[in-house]
């Protein structure tokens, strides 16, 4: 890759990805992959600066994600130590359990303190200068 090129959209979280089959539809799948992760990304990109949209985002990627889990993978667990070994090896190797973290309210407010500060400065420099 040179450096003009930029890595598509979620190519960190792609590049981890195995997934079982031919060669042609290991490439099919990882390119539908990165289409969705470069629409969710885009999407993120046209709500930036519009908390409501991008909480609404997060809300339903978390949604996707636990019916996932809680669904299609639950049923998809292996029934034998050796597949299940397999699969743990795997796990261990590509970087664990998927995680999706949330904000504390800690962190939100330290964000609220530092603008209501910056707006505090800004006015009294303000009111010095008239």
């Amino acid at each position: 890759m040179t450096e003009e090129e930029e890595p598509s959209p979620g190519a960190a979280v792609l590049s981890s990805i195995k997934s079982v089959g031919t060669e042609k539809e290991q490439t099919a799948e990882i390119t539908e992959l990165e289409a969705i992760a470069a629409f969710v990304l885009r999407e993120a990109d046209r709500c930036q600066g519009d908390g409501r949209s991008l909480l609404a985002l997060l809300r339903l990627l978390e949604a996707l994600h636990r019916e996932i889990r809680d669904g299609l993978f639950q049923e998809s667990l292996p029934d034998n130590r050796q597949a299940l070994y397999a699969l743990l090896k795997d796990m261990e190797a590509e970087g664990g359990w998927p995680y999706i973290h949330r904000m504390k309210l800690k962190e939100i407010l330290v964000n609220l303190l530092k603008e209501s500060v910056d707006a505090d400065d800004s006015a009294q420099r303000h009111s010095q200068s008239s």
